[in-house]
């Protein structure tokens, strides 16, 4: 007689499984639900971020520029986080006017003397005219009350979009930190380290 009751205690409703009890049902429930945050916080590791903006700023162009800082404090201005990304012909546009270092080559001395000093020397990609069309397009601005390249860039620091430029085009064209513009959100990074913020952004544009 023990041993049947014995027996019917070790199955369940008649279905040959041992019976739970509560305390264990809800550990494995706890055990499921565990399981379940870890899969979603994976999830939201490899996921895109909808609300960061990268921008790889590669010409040095006036008119391109602008059209860079446009976005960016457009989206900035949005609530977006915004990451400008400047490399090889765009870096040397964010010197500062007058400012060189004398301890360098005679190849980045080249580079200094033929590259924009400042982001008020940059040239336009169509109708420059050997400044001709940058003196137009300046008083067209001026008059239609347009913001130019070096209000954009201070736009762009009011709203915390930050610049990143590049140590390797640093390097090759002998530009040194002391020479570039006072921005409060300017860093120094490689091609490796902005590729690892774009796999985690939403949007990245090459301009």
């Amino acid at each position: 007689m023990q041993s049947a009751q014995s027996n019917l205690s070790e199955l369940g409703n008649g279905s040959g499984q041992p019976m739970v009890s509560d305390s264990q049902r809800w550990q494995q429930l706890e055990n499921q639900l565990d399981g379940m945050q870890r899969q979603l916080d994976q999830l939201k590791e490899g996921a895109s971020d909808p609300n960061q903006l990268n921008l790889v700023v590669f010409e040095g162009y006036k008119d391109r520029l602008m059209a860079a800082f446009v976005i960016a404090t457009g989206a900035a201005a949005c609530g977006m986080d915004v990451r400008m990304f400047f490399t090889f012909w765009a870096t040397p546009a964010l010197r500062k006017e007058g400012i060189r270092e004398s301890n360098k080559s005679l190849v980045e001395r080249a580079f200094g003397w033929m590259l924009p000093s400042s982001a008020n020397k940059t040239k336009l990609s169509q109708m420059d005219f050997g400044g001709l069309g940058r003196v137009m397009m300046q008083r067209e601005m001026n008059r239609k009350n347009v913001c130019d390249l070096e209000g954009l860039i201070e736009t762009a620091a009011e709203l915390d979009v930050n610049i990143q430029v590049c140590e390797m085009s640093m390097q090759l064209m002998g530009i040194r930190r002391s020479e570039l513009i006072d921005y409060p959100n300017l860093d120094y990074c490689g091609v490796a380290t902005f590729v690892g913020q774009a796999a985690h952004a939403n949007t990245t544009m090459f301009i």
